[in-house]
């Protein structure tokens, strides 16, 4: 009989898959190793087993303590694996930007998921970095993984990863593209294929709001380049310890939205179910075009499964919130066909600015159109309120009539966007779109804004 003797006994070994479709413009092959196929669907299962051994070795943790890291959520789920087949405890810190299912997941496998800010600097006591440091230090018989400084990230994929590629492509592999967060996968892999060929590039894919980039190319630390990005898995705006700036040749930037564009593109056309970092880690091998010979081997590697990415990626009404979709808005009626069942917020000119106000705050909008028995007759705005505030703090007990602005112009649904933008200007924010039924809806230079991006 062949069997493993428990779950960790089938990580590794993963495939390495032909794309065809979505490189057909590249003139080399392009490879994919594909980490989903990890019992916990993504790469961190190598080297999340890998830290707990090597801990358990070295007397860092003991029998029936408590595993405690932060995590974007893959890590996470490697380090729960461990834990169930071992008998620890796990403590996950993840951030407040990771898919609903990332947490979901944990919570199912045992952990104890503790979500933090993701807006704050690394060395902020809210950051998931600090607060796994300080729960380690409290909880007794706690250890904190530290994925980034932790020797034994690199090691699990110089060991393991970095060997199974250099035989699964007979040594003819001749690119490396992976993307960089903790640097454990780039840092592993790059040592082991560079020892077999000094000639192997290798290159990490970054995300815009990220150092590593620029600290490469500069060895500067430029805190400027930080801000917030929604691609999960890498990026830092630290420089972890693992990062082997020296084994990897360069570094690549690639969009949120291209991320999210590519990750669908994968699923579409080479059947491939990943991750947005996937879809960054595509886009990059593609934007490195001029690199490639028609001899070249190219590998790209896919961090984990598109099944934690379902409320996002894979959701419409997310992309297109975040302008991701390539949707092709023409008329007015295009712009509203996702709200055109709700009803339209009004305020009529004899009730209080506090009701407009109160009005604003629970349908979380800014311009509302002003009514009478005679039809529409005014407009407020947020603008137009604080401004009145200021020059009198007792305005919300007044009449909306006497605060009012001109009303928004009313078009047709049929009309094209082109010709509405031009309505939109400083001082009017919006207009208002007359349906087919009669009814009316409300467009602000916001949708105007999403339709053209």
């Amino acid at each position: 009989m062949k069997y493993a003797n428990n779950i960790l006994e089938t990580i590794g070994n993963t495939p390495l898959v032909k794309l065809n479709h979505i490189v057909q413009d590249l003139p080399c092959t392009v490879l994919a190793k594909v980490e989903y196929f990890n019992p916990g669907s993504s790469c961190k299962d190598r080297m999340a087993l890998k830290m707990v051994e090597d801990a358990e070795k070295d007397g860092r943790l003991q029998p029936g303590g408590t595993i405690i890291e932060g995590t974007s959520g893959n890590t996470g789920m490697g380090l729960a694996l461990a834990a169930i087949v071992k008998g620890y405890k796990l403590i996950c810190v993840i951030t407040d930007k990771q898919s609903k299912e990332k947490m979901d997941i944990l919570r199912a496998v045992g952990a104890e998921v503790i979500v933090c800010p993701t807006d704050v600097e690394p060395d902020d006591p809210r950051s998931y970095y600090s607060v796994s440091k300080r729960l380690a230090e409290e909880t007794p018989g706690g250890w904190y993984v530290n994925q980034y400084d932790n020797p034994s990230n690199t090691q699990a994929n110089y060991e393991q990863t970095g060997p199974e590629i250099w035989e699964q492509t007979n040594g003819k592999v001749t690119h490396f593209i992976v993307g960089v967060g903790t640097g454990g996968t780039i840092s592993g892999v790059a040592k082991y294929l560079k020892e077999q060929n000094p000639n192997v590039k290798v290159w990490g894919v970054d995300t815009y709001g990220s150092v590593f980039k620029k600290y490469k190319e500069t060895g500067i630390f430029d805190e400027n380049e930080i801000y917030s990005y929604v691609t999960e898995g890498i990026g830092e705006d630290i420089l972890p310890k693992n990062v082997n700036f020296d084994l990897i040749d360069g570094f690549t930037k690639v969009t949120d939205k291209d991320a999210a564009v590519y990750t669908r593109r994968l699923a579409l056309e080479e059947g491939l179910f990943v991750g947005m970092s996937s879809g960054s880690a595509i886009k990059g091998v593609l934007q490195l075009k001029e690199k490639f010979k028609p001899e070249d081997v190219v590998v790209v590697l896919f961090h984990d499964s598109g099944s934690r990415y379902v409320g996002k990626i894979f959701n419409d009404e997310w992309m297109r919130e975040r302008g991701y979709l390539d949707t092709k808005y023409k008329k007015v009626a295009d712009l509203i066909q996702n709200h055109i069942e709700k009803p339209l917020v009004i305020v009529k000119t004899e009730e209080l600015v506090s009701h407009a106000l109160e009005r604003m705050q629970n349908f979380k909008i800014s311009q509302i159109p002003v009514v009478n028995t005679e039809g529409f007759v005014g407009s407020l705005s947020e603008v137009n309120l604080f401004q009145a505030f200021i020059k009198d703090r007792n305005i919300a007990e007044k009449p909306i009539k006497e605060l009012m602005g001109k009303p928004y112009p009313i078009v047709e649904s049929s009309q094209t966007i082109e010709e509405v933008s031009k309505l939109i200007t400083p001082e009017n924010q919006a207009v208002l779109v007359k349906l087919d039924n009669g009814k009316y809806h409300i467009i602000t230079k916001y949708d105007i804004i999403r339709a053209i991006q």
